[in-house]
């Protein structure tokens, strides 16, 4: 996918977007979401402004100024904060799950409409948050115990994200999720952090994977 280099500046702007944007979703959060407990630790939400904002700079700097770019700032924003909530509270809410999916649909529909990579690419996202979605869903249904419906919801958006790029990181992304999720239960049990691989969230994994594969796949 060519796209146009991203000068050093609009590589610092993006960051910048990522780590001030962290801390503000998690306000939001806490504020229309209390169910979910009240505001991160100062250490978590320092930690995840950097996190943020060093994927988001990543981010611009693999794409450039491309005009589908914004989206995948935003699956950084989301990303980290679906997969802060489902560490500490095994939990995927499905507002920040549908904020992800519906973002990434209008930036990126609206990508193609302005010449960006084509209706083809669009197409393939939508059609890949499809087969990620339907995956899941029958592996959940198969094994409950394994992988739980926040994880088949979370399977959507980033299905798009990863079909939009390509029918090659749509697979790599899915299949690698799972390869992710097997290290972090091997390391949380070891660690005694879990009792039982069921207790291990699986959705840190599946974002993992994905921001893994959009940054290093060619």
């Amino acid at each position: 996918m060519t796209t146009a280099p991203a000068a050093p500046f609009a590589i610092l702007v993006a960051g910048l977007v990522g780590a001030l944007a962290s801390p503000v979703l998690e306000w939001v959060i806490s504020r229309w979401m209390p169910r979910l407990g009240e505001m991160p630790s100062l250490g978590i939400r320092i930690t995840t402004s950097i996190l943020t904002g060093s994927l988001s700079a990543l981010i611009a700097l693999r794409f450039g100024l491309a005009a589908f770019m914004p989206a995948f700032i935003v699956l950084c924003i989301l990303g980290v904060q679906l997969a802060r909530i489902d560490f500490a509270l095994h939990l995927l809410p499905n507002q920040l799950v549908v904020t992800l999916l519906t973002a990434g649909i209008i930036i990126l529909l609206g990508a193609a409409a302005l010449g960006g990579t084509g209706w083809g690419s669009a197409l393939r996202a939508l059609a890949g948050a499809v087969i990620l979605f339907a995956g899941y869903l029958i592996l959940g249904l198969i094994s409950p115990g394994g992988i739980g419906m926040g994880d088949v919801k979370l399977a959507a958006p980033l299905g798009l994200y990863l079909g939009y790029l390509g029918w090659g990181q749509l697979f790599y992304g899915g299949l690698l999720g799972f390869v992710v999720g097997g290290v972090l239960t091997v390391l949380m049990l070891r660690l005694r952090r879990a009792n039982r691989p069921s207790e291990v969230a699986h959705g840190p994994a599946m974002v993992s994977a994905a921001l893994g594969v959009i940054l290093l796949m060619p």
